[in-house]
């Protein structure tokens, strides 16, 4: 079938947005009708090769929709069924799956190759090339040839423009703070970065019972917005942090900080080291780019004062079991998705919103299609 989608064909260049030719759905694949999409920074850094990866590729990896068709084999949806789509497939047995961590199946090593993990071969084409999607997703299209295994089934009274956003942003941050840092209630807690990942991270901080949550961000807009989403104080950097947390705490600091700055470098790790209190946590969610191999830190400070340094993949959230949960908290109200969408856009001008995140007048932008 034709269908058109917004292409990277090479690094420091636009999205382009053309026409393309997308296969029928093959063994345990099925064919979305997406309704929306988000513009998650990780697709930027694609296109600045802070994430290398393969290309062509069509770009987006949060998206939900509604199955259009079903290939053979699948066991788990049907046609007309509501999805969202999870940016890490999850195959449910490898040793990962099966010890409760899906967010580290093994599907992971080859999300970032792009092609299905079927057969290896292109399902989508355009100027007589084979294209891949990323995160075996490539949600900056109306319709997307996926594998059953990167669908989560979802109430149909969810909106669907909304629901995208738990795929990969939402889940992230949530997760950043309730499953990594492990935020409980009265707890201080620091988050670097509020753009759509950090700002969810704010809003678990809030759920899990967090007293105080200090929002750092350079966009005074962001950080307006964090205070909508549940922080209680707000400033433009860390510098600015120190002395603010020293007096909230009374010297004790942070209980919990959380780095979701769009990338991360190694000067970035020791201020937020010394933001965290002893025997506290620090969470690392930022991308930092494969060339980063030295990180600044008092190491007896971490040694002695007995901090932690934990990582950070999907929130260390399980899709099929935490997607849902966290769609459930929205409506009933805990989960705020519609302060946390700012900004929707046609495919068309999927540029321009990533214009207006990099100039931090975004949340998080939605790609809407009809």
């Amino acid at each position: 079938m034709k269908s058109k989608a917004a292409i990277l064909w090479e690094v420091n260049t636009p999205w382009s947005v053309e026409e393309t030719e997308i296969d029928d759905p093959r063994d345990n694949e099925v064919l979305i009708r997406l309704a929306s999409s988000g513009l998650c920074h990780s697709d930027d850094h694609c296109v600045k090769n802070d994430l290398p990866t393969n290309l062509p590729v069509i770009g987006g990896h949060e998206g939900a929709g509604v199955v259009e068709a079903v290939g053979s084999g699948v066991r788990r949806l049907k046609v007309g069924d509501h999805v969202v789509m999870a940016f890490i497939p999850s195959c449910g047995h490898c040793r990962w799956c099966a010890s409760g961590m899906s967010q580290l199946c093994d599907y992971g090593a080859v999300i970032m190759e792009g092609y299905p993990i079927t057969d290896g071969k292109p399902r989508v084409h355009a100027r007589g090339e084979g294209l891949r999607q990323l995160s075996l997703l490539g949600t900056f299209a109306p319709y997307t040839v996926v594998h059953e295994d990167s669908c989560i089934k979802i109430d149909d009274d969810i909106p669907l423009e909304l629901a995208s956003l738990v795929g990969c942003g939402v889940a992230t941050g949530f997760g950043a703070a309730v499953n990594r840092a492990q935020v409980g209630p009265g707890d201080t807690v620091v988050v670097v970065g509020t753009g759509g990942v950090g700002s969810s991270a704010v809003q678990g901080a809030r759920i899990a019972g967090a007293e105080v949550i200090v929002a750092v961000d350079p966009f005074e807009y962001r950080r307006e917005q964090a205070k909508l989403l549940g922080a209680t104080h707000a400033v433009a950097s860390m510098e600015d942090a120190m002395p603010l947390v020293t007096e909230l705490t009374r010297g004790v600091m942070a209980d919990k900080t959380i780095m979701a700055a769009s990338l991360m470098s190694g000067d970035m790790l020791m201020p937020l080291m010394l933001l965290t209190r002893k025997g506290g946590r620090a969470c690392l969610t930022s991308v930092a780019p494969p060339s980063v191999l030295n990180a600044d830190v008092v190491l007896v400070d971490v040694i002695l004062s007995q901090k932690e340094i934990v990582g950070n993949v999907f929130g260390g959230c399980n899709p099929h079991a935490d997607l849902p949960r966290l769609l459930s908290m929205y409506k009933r109200g805990l989960l705020k998705l519609d302060e946390l969408a700012t900004h929707r856009y046609p495919l068309e001008q999927i540029n321009q919103g990533y214009e207006d995140l990099l100039a931090g007048r975004t949340m998080r932008g939605l790609v809407l299609f009809d």
